[in-house]
């Protein structure tokens, strides 16, 4: 038994490490859609208050099918994206669950309200 409180305490640190070192990494956009996204907007959940497109953090300004997008200026919560697609449907994505240092993904099942 004498070993096991500095194995326990071993191992919240190791945990507590893993999450500082997730929340330094931002999260990531995984674009599963089989459209190119041009432009990805996104806002707090229920609001139309949509920030800058993400898609300049790309080099070239754009996310093709199953690449990655870092986002920049987000916290973890509930958001809406407005994204609009390379074959000129701009679409919503509602309810996306966004968590700092973690990658979230949105499909065509979760595109609404597409416009052209």
């Amino acid at each position: 038994m004498r070993y096991a409180r500095p194995t326990i305490i071993a191992a919240a640190v190791l945990c507590l490490a893993g999450s500082a070192q997730a929340a330094d990494k931002p999260p990531q956009f995984w674009n599963l859609i089989s459209s190119t996204v041009m432009k990805l907007e996104i806002a707090k959940a229920g609001t139309t208050d949509f920030g800058p497109n993400q898609t300049v953090n790309d080099p070239d300004g754009s996310v093709d099918h199953d690449e990655r997008l870092k986002i920049v200026g987000i916290s973890s919560g509930m958001y809406d994206l407005r994204i609009a697609l390379k074959d000129g449907r701009t679409c919503l994505a509602k309810g996306v669950d966004i968590k700092v240092g973690k990658p979230f993904s949105v499909e065509d099942k979760d595109l609404v309200d597409c416009r052209k």
